[in-house]
């Protein structure tokens, strides 16, 4: 079945045209107001664009890049197209199954569309399949597939798309178990050896918080050099909690209910893990390339239960039941979520313990939280990322605190060319560094930074940078490894 879908008109209607299931049934066609829902396929789909036929649409510009979007299961495949992109072609042609996901996904596309500061102007194209990467596959109308939704054999579905000669530009984590990662390196290989850009969206490279602390740490004068750690006192630590009944763009974000099935999502440390060891990688050997065969001793994991009611999982998903492939995990009519994981890793010597923790929701006025630290040989270098962000330099000695200070503000005012505004306050046994909150533009904002790094790289493929894909390999050999071990140190424990 095949739907083409615009905005920008003052008409608000719907028009189907040449419809087709997956099994090839009579095509059909009708016009719907925009109020009304459409039944297809024992589906209610809510469809609040306009749609209109070819012969209906303006002629375009000549673009470059011609996106698609295969099964978008995950909030973050609509961020992508938060904004519009030089170059980059407004139809984007979509594949997935008919149902929940791709029914959330085009109302955050619509919610872009219709907003009313710097509204988009995406127009869709909606081929529903019950083989979407197949049918994607054969038709290929795009040169980037965008992937952001079920994680259980993604590592499948980017393969195929590089070894059929689309770049791609994919959510977080590509692979959940180690027995994936022979195919992650495979498809680094292809996309080499064909001259594509498949690449990680790590959205947290872009926050003002990370990317100052980067600069401090790597400061011999503020920081000195960053100790080398132990296993039970580490140099670096982070903690990433996140809530699984969050609003997202001002609405609920409903989750589908696979996201709580970790063979289908994953769990805490193979998951929001890659962003914190690609952090700790991209700050502590900054352009480095990194060989996870040498560089990358994985030491220790943990893993442990998030508990939720039958109650909780209707308010977050929105389903009264819980589904079959859950009944694993139920007691006493409850899910037992294993979503939380810990790890303590070396890279290069350097000790780092990250924790990754999700909540079922945050205290009244809170919401997601990040913590890293980095020990160096003169001070402490700390974020924290909650209601407030902040950055603190904390000297090791009181009396090095003149000179650390002196260094700090001589650091901040060499960064007002590329980050205007930026301060320095005496907050007394700590030094803070301040920044205007327009720098605080947003989680959901980085996916477009993200996006244009991408296309920049994608029109010259040379100025990706030689590290990003060994890195990438490190990365998630890193965070497989630990989830590996936190198995193993349940199983010795029981």
């Amino acid at each position: 079945m095949t739907l083409r879908l615009a905005s920008g008109h003052s008409r608000s209607t719907i028009q189907l045209s040449e419809l087709r299931s997956a099994e090839n049934q009579t095509p059909m066609k009708s016009t719907i107001t925009l109020a009304r829902l459409l039944w297809l396929g024992g589906f209610i789909f809510v469809a609040s664009l306009l749609v209109h036929t070819a012969a209906q649409t303006s002629q375009k510009t000549m673009s470059d890049i011609r996106l698609m979007t295969l099964d978008p299961g995950h909030f973050h495949a609509a961020l992508v197209q938060r904004e519009m992109f030089p170059g980059v072609a407004p139809t984007v042609n979509i594949y997935a199954p008919l149902g929940f996901d791709l029914n959330e996904h085009l109302k955050r596309i619509n919610g872009f569309n219709t907003r009313a500061a710097s509204p988009t102007n995406w127009e869709l194209e909606i081929h529903t399949s019950n083989d979407p990467l197949a049918r994607m596959l054969r038709d290929k109308p795009g040169n980037v597939v965008i992937m952001a939704g079920r994680n259980n054999g993604k590592i499948d579905r980017i393969k195929a798309s590089v070894e059929h000669g689309i770049n791609a530009l994919i959510d977080k984590p590509w692979i959940i178990n180690a027995a994936e990662f022979p195919k992650l390196e495979a498809t680094l290989k292809t996309a080499e050896a064909k001259k594509l850009i498949a690449y990680d969206i790590m959205t947290e490279r872009s926050e003002i918080t990370t990317m100052l602390q980067r600069e401090l740490i790597n400061d011999a004068a503020v920081f000195g050099t960053l100790q080398k750690g132990s296993e039970s006192d580490p140099a670096i630590y982070m903690e990433s909690i996140h809530h699984l009944y969050k609003v997202v763009s001002g609405a609920v974000n409903i989750r589908p209910a696979w996201f709580f099935d970790i063979k289908q999502q994953g769990e805490g440390v193979a998951d929001v893990g890659t962003h914190l060891v690609d952090l700790v990688q991209w700050m502590t050997l900054p352009d480095q390339v990194i060989d996870y065969r040498k560089d990358v001793n994985v030491i220790s994991g943990k893993r442990w239960l998030t508990v939720m009611s039958k109650d909780e999982f209707k308010r977050v998903t929105g389903e009264a039941n819980w589904p079959a492939y859950l009944a694993p995990n139920i007691k006493d009519d409850k899910l037992d979520y294993f979503c939380n994981g810990s790890m303590t890793y070396a890279l290069r010597g350097l000790h780092a313990k990250l924790d990754v923790i999700w909540n079922y929701e945050a205290p009244a006025g809170g919401g997601d939280t990040h913590v890293a630290w980095f020990k160096g040989t003169k001070s402490r270098v700390e974020v924290k990322q909650a209601q407030q962000h902040t950055i603190h330099v904390i000297p090791n000695n009181a009396a090095d605190k003149a000179a650390i200070f002196a260094a700090l503000q001589k650091k901040v005012a060499a960064q007002q060319a590329k980050y205007p505004g930026v301060a320095t306050a005496d907050e007394g046994d700590k030094l803070r560094v301040t920044f205007p909150d327009k720098y605080r533009d947003g989680h959901e904002a980085h996916f477009a930074q993200v996006a244009a790094r991408f296309f920049g790289y994608l029109r010259d493929t040379k100025t990706l940078p030689g590290w990003e894909n060994p890195n990438m390999l490190a990365k998630y050999y890193t965070t497989t490894k630990g989830l590996e071990l936190g198995y193993r140190a349940m199983s010795a424990n029981r």
